[in-house]
C-alpha cells in the first residue's frame, strides 16, 4: 500500500512516521508512506501558498495550483490515481470502520489543509472524501492525516507481526479492548487474574470476551448496540446486567 500526504510541513510528518512500528514497516518497504511539499509546487517567487479570500473575510485560503500541480506529480510518480482523502472539520469523523475501508486500497492521497482551508476548487475536482478526527479546532490538517495514516498503516499485512494484534484491540470488533497484565504477579498487594496464569486458553479467551464486554458496557455503553454480539455475548451481557442490578438493589 501506497500513502502520500501532502503537506506544508512534511518534517512535521516524517519525524512522526519514521518512528516505531510505521516506521520499522516503512524502512522495510511494507508500507510506501512519502510527504510531499505543497510549497515546492507554487509558482510564487516567495513560495507562498495561500491568499485573501474573495468576497472578503478572516484569514487566508490555500490556492488551488500548488495543490493540484502535487496532486498531479503523486499520480505521475506511482503511476496510479490515489483516493483523495481532504482532512477536514467538515467531513465525516472518522472511525475503525473507516480505518479499515481505508486499509484496502492500494493507493491514498492525504490532503492536509491549513489557515481558513482550501480554495473550493480543489475539494470539488480532486477530493474523493472529507475526513474530521472530532467536533474540535487544530492549527492544521497535519496531526489528523498522521492519526488516519497510523491507523491504516498498521493493518496493512506485515506492518504488526501477527494479525491479531489488531483485531483484539479497542474498536477493532466494535468493543474495548480487555484488561492486560504483565509481569510481577503481584504487585502492591494486587494479583493478576488467576485465569491468566491457568495457561487454559479456551477459559482464557472466555474470561477476555466477558472482560471486552463488561469494559464496554461499563465505558462505552453506546458501543453496545453497534457492536456484532453473538449468542454467546448475548447471554454474558444478560448477566452482567442481572449483576449491575443486583448490587444496586444491595446499595438501596
Amino acid at each position: 500500500m501506497r500513502i502520500d500526504i501532502m503537506t506544508l510541513f512534511p518534517e512535521m510528518c516524517e519525524a512522526v512516521i519514521n518512528e516505531s512500528i510505521i516506521g520499522r514497516a516503512r524502512q522495510e518497504g511494507i508500507i510506501e508512506i512519502e510527504c510531499h511539499n505543497i510549497r515546492d509546487y507554487t509558482k510564487d517567487k516567495h513560495r507562498r501558498v495561500d491568499d485573501y479570500p474573495y468576497g472578503g473575510g478572516m484569514g487566508m485560503i490555500m490556492q488551488a495550483q500548488p495543490i493540484a500541480d502535487c496532486y498531479e506529480d503523486i499520480c505521475r510518480v506511482s503511476g496510479k490515481k490515489p483516493k483523495v482523502i481532504y482532512m477536514s472539520p467538515q467531513g465525516k469523523v472518522f472511525n475503525q470502520q473507516k480505518a479499515k475501508e481505508l486499509a484496502q486500497y492500494d493507493s491514498i492521497c492525504i490532503l492536509c489543509g491549513h489557515y481558513e482551508g482550501v480554495d473550493q476548487r480543489i475539494i470539488d475536482e480532486l477530493v474523493d472524501e472529507e475526513i474530521s478526527i472530532g467536533d474540535f479546532v487544530l492549527t492544521g490538517g497535519e496531526l489528523p492525516a498522521l492519526m488516519v495514516t497510523d491507523a491504516v498503516a498498521r493493518m496493512v499485512p506485515g506492518v504488526l507481526a501477527e494479525e491479531e494484534s489488531f483485531t483484539d484491540e479497542s474498536h477493532y470488533s466494535g468493543l474495548l479492548e480487555y484488561p492486560q497484565y504483565t509481569r510481577p504477579p503481584v504487585y502492591k498487594d494486587k494479583s493478576v487474574p488467576g485465569v491468566l496464569l491457568s495457561g487454559h486458553h479456551a477459559n482464557i479467551k472466555k474470561w477476555r470476551r466477558e472482560q471486552s464486554i463488561e469494559t464496554t458496557m461499563k465505558k462505552r455503553p453506546d458501543m453496545i448496540k453497534k457492536a456484532g454480539m453473538r449468542k454467546d455475548d448475548l447471554i454474558i451481557l444478560d448477566n452482567l446486567l442481572k449483576k449491575d442490578h443486583s448490587d444496586d438493589k444491595k446499595d438501596n
